[in-house]
């Protein structure tokens, strides 16, 4: 429940000169304390009263109190803050009665000693020395009645998110939810009343039942569950998207044809089944066997070159679009074939001198001292250049590691690793990397320290 802050009426100010005339005294329980007079800042410029306290919300009822809560001010205004002032006002009449005799400068405030059965309108008020706000209302009274259960929608996962549902397929949404006493559950579609010819509600103490035997486009929508229960509500949105296949694109056709390629453009579908496009698939097929292949699956854009077409042959293509529910019925055709010719340019490469490209091993990164824990996994790396391709050894204390479980050694594109598992504090040591070919070797080594966890 929030609070809503009524416009406040403009103030008669009295004539210059003159006092203000005093408010007629009132018989009845003692009303909130009068606003203090605006204290005149440095300058003589009045003090700002602060704006409305906002988010007023009742947090919890029983047979003697009810706890509110709410949020300060945008605004406190050049005087800052003094506090808040709580009042109460039984419903039908137009007494109000203050619950605190003093601001309290908590945001959140009990107000005690209350008769079983009352209904309350309630409002809060923030001062300054400027004055007092406008007052924060809650939007229906409050009964003070003890409520052994707080209403609350326990939304399942599924719904969530977007709810998807397919044309024709049933839409069955089960919600639980809590309150005691029993609560009042009330569906809504986008603020206005269900359509008792499209929708089923079945509700009992524990949850609500939502159906639609047949679901339409026309169903997708974002529908509103309340649950009230004495001024304290509880409500959530679900969003139900009723889909179906798309149609096919649009304006299919062959922008570019060179060499063993073909560029295809299109539009997306004029439909598309209400649901987000997955893609577009493409397929080929050559005028002498008539079959249809698969090109390209899920291409996300409007357009796509094709490659690798035989030379001699000529080709048609379709496109299909794409959404949750699948391929659209039928597909966009181009309207005129690709023969792909054979090219009358025939390239002549240029003669270039073979290069001699051996070299001896040469680390161009090198090893690094590593710290690890003890039983966690750790790697060295470092990366060799050589030709021919070079040996890789490694040695642990210059001890070859030979087909050890403990050790796997990899060697990827001249990156060489070691994956040491779970080691111990006797796997601690000098390690050395070393790389042979038959033009030389090298070697580069670090220290691994394996900690004891304290």
């Amino acid at each position: 429940m929030s609070g809503k802050a009524p416009d406040p009426e403009p103030a008669q100010e009295p004539p210059a000169g003159e006092a203000a005339p005093a408010p007629p005294a009132e018989s009845g329980p003692p009303a909130a304390p009068p606003p203090p007079a605006a204290a005149p800042e440095p300058g003589g410029r009045k003090a700002e009263p602060p704006g409305c306290p906002s988010h007023l919300t009742v947090e919890t009822v029983n047979n003697h109190s009810v706890s509110l809560t709410w949020k300060a001010p945008e605004q406190v205004g050049s005087a800052g803050l003094d506090g808040y002032l709580v009042e109460s006002c039984k419903d039908g009449t137009a007494v109000w009665v203050a619950a605190n005799d003093e601001p309290c400068l908590s945001t959140r405030y009990t107000i005690c000693n209350l008769t079983p059965g009352d209904r309350l309108q309630i409002r809060v008020r923030a001062v300054n020395e400027g004055g007092m706000s406008v007052p924060a209302v809650l939007e229906q009274p409050v009964v003070i009645q003890e409520i052994l259960e707080l209403p609350k929608i326990q939304m399942p996962r599924h719904l969530r998110q977007t709810y998807i549902r397919q044309v024709g397929e049933t839409v069955n949404m089960l919600i639980p939810f809590q309150g005691k006493p029993r609560p009042q559950v009330s569906w809504s579609r986008d603020g206005q009343p269900l359509d008792p010819q499209r929708v089923t509600v079945r509700t009992s103490d524990r949850d609500t039942v939502f159906f639609i035997r047949q679901a339409a486009r026309s169903d997708s929508s974002q529908y509103q569950l309340s649950v009230k229960l004495h001024g304290l509500e509880d409500s959530a949105t679900i969003d139900l998207r009723v889909v179906e296949l798309p149609g096919p694109p649009e304006n299919l056709k062959l922008v570019d044809i060179w060499g063993f390629n073909v560029a295809l453009e299109w539009s997306p579908p004029r439909d598309s089944g209400n649901a987000e496009l997955k893609g577009y698939t493409v397929q080929k097929s050559d005028q002498k066997s008539g079959q249809w292949f698969t090109v390209l699956e899920c291409c996300p854009r409007p357009g796509c070159t094709i490659s690798d077409l035989i030379i001699g042959n000529s080709y048609s293509f379709r496109v299909f679009s794409e959404n949750v529910c699948g391929r659209s019925p039928t597909a966009a055709v181009t309207t005129q074939l690709a023969h792909i010719r054979k090219p009358e340019n025939v390239y002549k490469p240029e003669k270039y001198s073979c290069r001699d490209f051996s070299e001896p091993p040469k680390f161009t990164q090198p090893l690094a001292d590593r710290s690890t824990t003890l039983g966690y996994n750790t790697q060295l790396f470092c990366c060799v250049r050589a030709f021919p391709k070079p040996k890789i050894i490694w040695l642990k204390n210059q001890t070859e590691i030979r087909e050890d479980p403990k050790y796997i050694a990899a060697t990827n594109e001249g990156v060489c690793s070691l994956e040491i598992r779970k080691p111990s504090p006797f796997d601690g040591g000098i390690y050395t990397c070393r790389a042979v070919n038959p033009l030389g070797e090298a070697s580069v080594d670090c220290r691994l320290d394996v900690k004891v966890p304290q």
